[in-house]
């Protein structure tokens, strides 16, 4: 079985954050990427940082031809966050913290005060679907790290109406055309423009129908054309674009809520998200519930104790929000399974959260 890929945070899509961080004049601690710092360095009028959902490694060289403005402009190839999720990256992309600091590890999490696992982003009870009013969240809210920015850029984003930022420069998207149309517009601005910009495709589209479908590949392949156009449109413009994971073809599903016995092992069902998931184990069936799910599992999910992932850095180097990751963490293998946590669990064509070929995200570096 080929070896997992451990997120490295000198060079993960948390150090683009980190280097524009430091570039704008914002508070920054941690490593920047030299190729990065570099090209900044020249002294842009405009500084575009577009974040693409999903669009990994993978996705880019399964759907994208060599030559295309994506993928020949490549420039490096970074790890995500663990998981490799978009609660996860795009906290971390956006206040320039490591996952053990912000604490929104994955979909669903486990809120111990109130005995309940939690969609974050939704605030809903995993298992019921059920809205809830959260008390004492573990979870704290941070700055965007451009809010604190010293420059003489004006900082904008563009963003859909779901996300909540502070920044009065913000731009509220609805379709794919209107988003690139306010990066252009904004491009075409007197003075000098930063633009932190999000869109939640090609990261949609992968988990209705694969990463190998018809479908994603007119995303991406749209997304291609737009950047080409961007880039022959606008003047003394770099173009940053990274996602914040990939994804891969998922190809099978374990219905772990659906098992017995291990269900009963625990303190609460199994949370956090489809390929890396916690368990939060009654201390008196922690080394049975090893040996058997070890045994029914392996192939599948490897399984881990959290105190080491913890200890060797998966989630950072600074940060107290470990508490929150239960007992052992389950992580998918090169099978690319997905694990269905609950009975209503949605069951993907493409997922990711897991350490393969969806940790890896691309650092695009496109000037004009």
């Amino acid at each position: 079985m080929s070896k997992f890929i451990k997120p490295n945070f000198k060079k993960s899509n948390l150090n683009i954050s980190s280097t524009l961080a430091e570039f704008l004049g914002a508070p920054n601690n941690n490593a920047t990427l030299p190729k990065l710092k570099k090209e900044l360095a020249k002294g842009y009028k405009n500084i575009v940082f577009i974040c693409f959902d999903g669009l990994g490694i993978y996705p880019i060289e399964k759907n994208l031809q060599k030559d295309s403005i994506l993928r020949k402009n490549i420039k490096q190839v970074l790890t995500s966050t663990f998981p490799s999720t978009t609660t996860n990256a795009t906290t971390s992309l956006l206040t320039n913290k490591y996952p053990l600091e912000h604490g929104w590890f994955g979909w669903s999490m486990n809120f111990e005060k109130m005995n309940r696992n939690i969609d974050i982003f939704k605030n809903v009870d995993s298992w019921t679907g059920e809205t809830v009013e959260v008390e004492d969240s573990p979870l704290e809210e941070f700055n965007h790290y451009f809010d604190e920015a010293q420059t003489d850029y004006a900082i904008n984003t563009i963003m859909p109406g779901y996300v909540s930022v502070k920044n009065e420069n913000n731009n509220v998207f609805t379709t794919n055309d209107e988003f690139f149309e306010y990066i252009q517009n904004i491009c075409s601005r007197n003075g000098k423009q930063f633009i932190y910009a999000y869109n939640p495709e090609p990261d949609h589209t992968m988990h209705d129908f694969g990463v190998s479908s018809d479908e994603a590949k007119a995303v991406i392949t749209e997304f291609a054309s737009w950047i080409e156009k961007l880039k022959n449109s606008t003047k003394d413009t770099l173009f940053i674009i990274t996602a914040d994971h990939g994804q891969i073809d998922i190809d099978g599903y374990v219905e772990i809520y659906n098992d017995k016995e291990i269900m009963d092992m625990l303190e609460i069902y199994p949370y956090m998200d489809a390929r890396a998931v916690c368990f939060k184990v009654k201390p008196e069936f922690e080394e049975y519930f090893k040996k058997v799910f070890t045994y029914r599992y392996k192939k599948d999910f490897k399984l881990y104790k959290t105190k080491k992932l913890l200890k060797k850095g998966y989630f950072g180097n600074r940060g107290n929000k470990g508490f929150m990751l239960g007992t052992y963490i389950a992580i998918g293998t090169y099978t690319h399974k997905q694990m269905v946590l609950t009975p209503n669990g949605h069951r993907f064509k493409g997922h990711h959260t897991s350490l393969t070929e969806e940790i890896q995200v691309p650092l695009i570096m496109i000037a004009n």
